[in-house]
């Protein structure tokens, strides 16, 4: 049977009805507003519908976006059964104005295409993109096209009708694929998407051997195996492995202004799958950096998938998508499927409100106080700390100026260089332990061949450069000593710091 989730106007949940019930719940209601005489007519609504498998449809991530998506008034979700799907015609699946629909294991999506030419509904996901994501080269030669950085990669593909696609030699420590040499380790990846047998080859000075990658099988998810010989048989995708800190980032975007980020444990490190005391998977959050969120908005603009997930590699300082999986959802984020159904049920308003007439308008509203249920009652949730913080291990510079005329001045002034360059720079400690005897003599000899020029006495001036070039050699690295030649004198110019 045919399930609906009728919405409800103000904060009222959704609720689901068999078509049966809605059926005979409409002719009720048809012949009670009759005895009534009201002849008002009723609000168009706006049929969502979702089109997968049921495994997909009914999944826990899904029923708890459709939920929040039927709490918008004029919108109402209708999921289409999956024998329906299978074994149906398209002309008899149910009709919608909006379609969500993906391709999954055992999913006819030629039909869902023939479907969407026959009724030309709003698509959230493009159906014919679906073809290339199931295809790596054709993701790859997507990506490319974008700009956006990938591993280094080459393509075999085995097929007698293509002979120079299967240039393969094979080393001890490499392998050379039409040209390009991959030094181990490198990654050797089915062209099929929906393969997920994924090889990495270590060299022998690593122990040799190889990485081999699959789906989650219980808290595996990867195994070693002492092979070190590449697959002979098939097409694959033969790309640089990346240096991570042993996690992969998972992006998540809806629509092209947003993005849920998290990182799990990377399979290739142990193959051991670690999961919370509920048994799942655990996942971290991730903030992306501008250029990151920039690639997220690519990725989903670039494959026409408003809903789609994508996984980035971060090595080196830089990021590199190595694989884009179209639909796909957030497991156990309240705070994904409160935005995943606002983002979704704004843009199918959006799009389709004026058309059937519908009084709509974006919510300008602000946004909720984010309240989270605790032990001790509800409470507002800390969502972010910016914080703006400057250390204070810092001494200001300490200065001192002065006038000198002592020949002295004027000699270390040319041994130095200062004539060449108009200035002169001392920091060294051998530069600077000349100046005991220049910085002594001024003030015992000749008071008039100095003044001072910040009001401090001259006496204290030189005692102050005396005692600073007597001082601990290495501690003598912190003073400079600047010298400026005048019209008739040098301006000196002492600071420490």
């Amino acid at each position: 049977s045919v399930f609906a989730y009728e919405g409800h106007q103000g904060p009222g949940e959704g609720i689901m009805k068999n078509e049966g019930e809605m059926r005979k719940g409409e002719e009720e209601g048809q012949e009670k507003e009759e005895d009534e005489d009201y002849d008002s007519p009723p609000e168009r609504q706006i049929v969502v519908g979702i089109c997968s498998m049921m495994k997909k449809s009914k999944s826990k991530p899904m029923t708890q976006i459709l939920e929040r998506l039927c709490k918008f008034e004029y919108i109402t979700v209708v999921i289409f059964p999956e024998e329906v799907i299978l074994n149906e015609p398209v002309d008899k699946w149910p009709l919608c104005d909006c379609l969500v629909s993906f391709h999954s294991k055992g999913f006819p999506l030629d039909k869902a295409v023939e479907y969407a030419n026959l009724r030309n509904p709003l698509l959230i996901n493009d159906l014919n993109m679906q073809y290339y994501i199931q295809d790596r080269r054709e993701v790859y030669r997507i990506l490319q096209e974008e700009g956006i950085d990938l591993p280094r990669y080459a393509v075999l593909t085995r097929d007698p009708d293509r002979p120079e696609e299967c240039n393969l030699v094979e080393g001890e420590d490499h392998v050379e694929v039409n040209g390009e040499v991959f030094p181990k380790p490198f990654v050797e990846k089915p062209v099929c998407a929906e393969d997920h047998n994924v090889y990495i080859y270590y060299p022998t000075s690593a122990g040799g051997g190889s990485q081999r990658l699959f789906r989650k099988i219980g808290s595996r998810s990867s195994v070693y195996s002492p092979e070190s010989c590449v697959r002979k048989t098939g097409s694959y995708i033969y790309e640089e492995f990346m240096p991570t800190d042993g996690t992969d980032v998972k992006v998540y975007t809806v629509g092209p202004d947003y993005a849920h980020a998290e990182a799990r444990k990377s399979p290739a490190l142990d193959g051991k799958v670690e999961r919370d005391s509920e048994g799942k998977e655990i996942r971290y959050p991730v903030m992306l950096t501008a250029m990151e969120k920039l690639v997220a908005r690519k990725v989903c603009l670039a494959f026409k998938q408003t809903v789609c997930g994508f996984d980035l590699l971060r090595a080196n300082g830089h990021s590199f998508v190595c694989d884009v999986n179209g639909f796909s959802f957030v497991k156990n984020s309240m705070k994904y499927y409160d935005d995943c159904a606002k983002v979704l049920g704004n843009m199918v308003m959006r799009e389709l409100a004026p058309q059937f007439h519908i009084p709509w308008s974006i919510p300008m509203e602000a946004e909720d106080i984010p309240i989270v249920p605790t032990t001790s009652g509800t409470m507002m949730e800390l969502r972010c700390v910016i914080a703006i913080i400057r250390h204070g291990d810092r001494t200001p510079k300490q200065k001192m100026k002065m006038e000198v005329r002592h020949p002295l001045f004027f000699e270390l002034f040319e041994k130095y260089g200062g004539y060449k360059s108009g200035k002169l720079k001392l920091k060294k400690p051998k530069q600077l332990q000349v100046s005991p005897r220049i910085s002594y003599l001024p003030v015992t000899q000749e008071p008039a061949v100095c003044s001072s020029v910040e009001g401090n006495s001259i006496y204290d001036n030189m005692v102050v450069l005396y005692m600073a070039s007597t001082s601990n050699p290495v501690f003598q690295c912190f003073f400079h000593l600047e010298v400026f030649p005048g019209h008739c004198c040098l301006r000196l110019l002492f600071c420490r710091g």
